[in-house]
């Protein structure tokens, strides 16, 4: 029920900028941008959220996010939508509007969801213990 509800907000959002964006500029169908956000919301559900905010946290996903939506919007809209405009300007528009929300979703799966992530700062790393060195030869010479 959980990825439900987070499906259905990221939906919400990928949904109102597609709408906006590729419905003034273009004069897309209803249909077409409908079937836009549905693509656009489970690719960017099942890798960027399912799979990078699992391993590496917020912002590697918010990050990886962008180029991720920027491309699913460009090559959806190019297949689905016909217009004059370039395709790549509207993505990319759509793709920062879209990232800025992203922080907020991830947050709400972080807090509804429990994931086991390993930081990679601390993974393979060796600790030693230091201590001082004693030479028997100078205890010697300064115990007398």
């Amino acid at each position: 029920m959980d990825h439900l509800k987070a499906l259905g907000i990221k939906f919400i959002v990928i949904a109102i900028t597609v709408f906006s964006i590729f419905g003034i500029f273009y004069n897309a169908t209803l249909v077409n941008m409908f079937w836009i956000s549905l693509l656009v919301t489970g690719i960017s559900y099942l890798i960027g959220d399912m799979f990078i905010l699992r391993k590496f946290g917020n912002v590697a996903a918010t990050i990886a996010d962008f180029p991720l939506t920027f491309l699913s919007l460009w090559a959806l809209g190019s297949l689905f939508i016909e217009g004059s405009l370039p395709m790549i300007t509207l993505s990319l528009l759509g793709a920062f509007f879209i990232t800025i929300c992203e922080p907020f979703i991830h947050a709400y799966i972080d807090e509804n969801f429990s994931f086991e992530r390993h930081d990679l700062r601390t993974m393979n790393q060796i600790q030693t213990e230091f201590s001082e060195e004693i030479d028997p030869d100078t205890n010697k010479k300064e115990d007398k």
